[in-house]
């Protein structure tokens, strides 16, 4: 086998459609958009959604539901994640800081710690918000957990 020898397999390759070159190639004239009307023309363009005058899919099925403006939304970080933390990085006080240094989440979030897995240490964890089973489990370990 030689560089020179290499063509591609068999039926993989399709010579390309040349329109607009004259009546002997048979596509030429309209060069196969028709007679007439917008789509015949340059710079045609068919609005996201148009189904051809039939009423489109977003006008057919009904609105629901509503955004609630005031809705908080945290980022969970589970008792047993900080209990990893505080293990490989010998901590004794876990904060929203050490949480983004280790890459459980961004500076934007807000953090709620939630009360999944066991805690074994004794820490001083700060955060937006705790749920009652998480705040529960670090005072019984004899420490703090301090709302931002």
């Amino acid at each position: 086998m030689k560089l020179h020898t290499l063509k591609p397999v068999a039926g993989s390759t399709k010579t390309r459609k040349r329109i607009g070159r004259g009546p002997g190639s048979g596509m030429g004239g309209t060069s196969t958009r028709g007679h007439k009307g917008a789509k015949q023309r340059s710079g045609y363009k068919k609005k996201i959604g148009f189904e051809g005058g039939q009423m489109p899919l977003q006008r057919r099925l009904p609105k629901y539901g509503f955004k609630n403006i005031n809705r908080v939304e945290y980022k969970a970080i589970n008792l047993s994640t900080l209990q990893s933390l505080a293990e490989a990085k010998s901590l004794t006080k876990v904060g929203v800081e050490d949480l983004i240094a280790a890459g459980f989440i961004s500076k934007n979030h807000l953090v709620k710690i939630l009360g999944n897995g066991q805690l074994s240490l004794k820490l001083d964890v700060v955060a937006h918000a705790f749920s009652k089973s998480a705040e529960d489990a670090i005072v019984a370990q004899g420490g703090t957990a301090t709302t931002i």
